[in-house]
């Protein structure tokens, strides 16, 4: 059991500095889309409430007249993953954990969904190998969108200091 649960949480940490790396990117491309310095972007990226905020921002910035549009056709399929990559970490960090005396670890989602003429919350899902695999993969793709990220911004000169 102490085995699976490390297997568990090595992973969860590691999707977690992928992820905070990755969205730490979002401050260069701010910078280069509003000509600020590299400091008032981060003002700006602090006070933005979250990831959504953030991403929603840089494309809203892309699609300024004005913006090239070379640069805007490939910044906006990368917050595109961005984006789709988002539910996956979300789910892993804003869920709760149960671990069964049997081993099986599963995350309770805490999310309400509202439906017609009811709500349904608490969606429980078993950390099987499968799911692990799921891990992985999100970690893979987490990690190709950062290197393509860095590549846009040394070909654009989007400030990297």
């Amino acid at each position: 059991m102490q085995a699976r649960l490390d297997d568990v949480l090595l992973r969860v940490g590691r999707l977690n500095y992928v992820w905070s790396n990755t969205e730490s990117l979002l401050i260069h491309l701010i910078a280069g889309l509003t000509g600020m310095t590299q400091q008032q972007s981060v003002v700006v990226f602090l006070s933005l409430g979250g990831t959504k905020g953030r991403v929603d921002l840089v494309e809203r910035l892309a699609k300024l007249d004005g913006t090239d549009s070379a640069l805007r056709d490939r910044l906006l399929p990368l917050m595109g993953r961005f984006s789709r990559l988002s539910a996956s970490r979300n789910r892993y960090n804003h869920s709760i954990w149960s671990f069964a005396e049997d081993g099986s670890i599963s995350t309770i989602l805490m999310r309400i969904a509202d439906r017609r003429d009811r709500i349904r919350m608490g969606a429980r899902e078993a950390l099987d190998d499968e799911e692990l695999r799921r891990i992985d993969t999100v970690i893979q793709d987490l990690s190709e969108l950062n290197r393509e990220i860095w590549l846009f911004l040394q070909e654009t000169g989007f400030p990297i200091e």
